[in-house]
């Protein structure tokens, strides 16, 4: 696949403005537990640049392999994550596929168990951050396989 264009390059404000966003999503969240979420969001949105971005960032931050390659499947093993990260990803899930026009009570209680009111407000966040750039990257074919650990 041909990149489309540099949409970074051709509306700085816009990166700008997102990356902006993206850091303040971010700010308080656990940063194992924040490169699973926004690796999760990427796999489902299929953004090869961000899936290769938050794998390698992951294991830069010391998250093991088998977490990393398990992730997609975060329920069906729960020996590598725990309650809280499960609960976080499904709301990951939740809310990057919007299937049904909205995120299921039960995900977003779950999530709410687990996570206090401004730390869920952040991780909410950091899931339509991810969503916005996984979009941006799709749209537009941004090459996966080039991104080196901490570059961002």
């Amino acid at each position: 696949m041909t990149q489309r264009m540099n949409i970074y390059k051709a509306a700085p404000e816009v990166y700008k403005t997102v990356l902006a966003f993206s850091q303040a999503a971010g700010q308080g969240i656990d940063e194992k537990l924040k490169h699973l979420v926004l690796l999760r969001a990427s796999q489902i949105n299929r953004c090869a640049y961000c899936i290769d971005m938050h794998s390698k960032d992951a294991r830069h931050a010391g998250d093991s392999e088998e977490r990393i390659q398990l992730v997609a499947a975060f329920d069906e093993a729960p020996e590598f994550f725990s309650e809280k990260e499960r609960a976080a990803l499904a709301l990951t899930e939740a809310v990057t596929v919007l299937t049904d026009g909205f995120v299921p009570d039960e995900v977003y209680n779950r999530a709410a168990e687990h996570f206090e009111e401004k730390e869920l407000a952040q991780l909410i966040s950091l899931i339509a951050a991810i969503n916005v750039w996984n979009r941006l990257n799709v749209t537009v074919r941004t090459p996966g396989g080039h991104y080196k650990p901490g570059q961002w």
